[in-house]
């Protein structure tokens, strides 16, 4: 559990974490783009590897950290007072730092320039809304899947980003970390500067409606409910 754990080892998994996600989105997109120009097919290429390395990620650093990776989902946290403000606060600068490194990773290994900031032009309120969805339904998966299966979380986390890469016009950033690392990309994953604040304010708007949403779903039921699916089949 997190909590077994000093606060700088906590730091260094979010940030390594962090890191590895970055260079995972920012080289698959890379590769793709080298490999094809067939647009769907790249975005293809670049959702597989991020859902899967999200599920690797979470399952082996979540046990030191909490495998947040994620300014979003550290407020959410914070807000359900689970994580100290301080340490909160210390959790989103190793999960910036950690971004940019990821960023800076793929670069060196594709022979790129270590910091190349992004002309992709991502704004406008179909993608800031897409942002908000993306980031809602993380957070809504995370908690749901805290309360109902646990041990299910890398899964459903790195599902559901994979699917949120393909239903949501933004293709699913959900993470103001990931976003601000992308910035320094000028490759397929990439976003400019100047469409930072519309993203990360989305996000955030996102991950708090659904840490409101789902503390009230999840919270003190009066009466037993409607029966699982897998308790009529036994």
């Amino acid at each position: 559990m997190p909590d077994q754990f000093d606060l700088p080892r906590r730091l260094a998994a979010e940030a390594l974490g962090t890191g590895i996600l970055v260079a995972t989105v920012v080289g698959s997109g890379i590769m793709a783009e080298t490999l094809t120009k067939d647009v769907a097919l790249a975005l293809l290429c670049n959702t597989l590897p991020t859902g899967a390395i999200l599920v690797v990620l979470i399952t082996v650093l979540g046990p030191i950290s909490g495998a947040h990776f994620n300014p979003a989902v550290t407020l959410v946290f914070t807000g359900k007072r689970e994580l100290p403000v301080n340490d909160a606060a210390l959790y989103v600068v190793a999960q910036v730092a950690g971004g940019i490194a990821g960023t800076m990773a793929a670069h060196l290994m594709f022979g790129l320039p270590l910091i190349d900031l992004s002309a992709k032009m991502r704004t406008g309120g179909p993608q800031w809304f897409a942002e908000a969805v993306a980031a809602f339904g993380l957070i809504a998966t995370i908690l749901a899947g805290i309360r109902f299966q646990r041990t299910a979380v890398p899964w459903l986390a790195g599902l559901y980003i994979t699917a949120a890469y393909w239903f949501t016009a933004s293709t699913s950033f959900a993470n103001p970390a990931v976003a601000i690392a992308r910035s320094l990309t000028n490759t397929f994953s990439g976003i400019r500067p100047a469409d930072l604040p519309g993203f990360i304010l989305a996000e955030l708007c996102g991950a708090l409606a659904a840490m409101l949403l789902m503390n009230w779903l999840l919270g003190h039921p009066q009466a037993r409910g409607p029966i699982p699916i897998a308790e009529t089949t036994r």
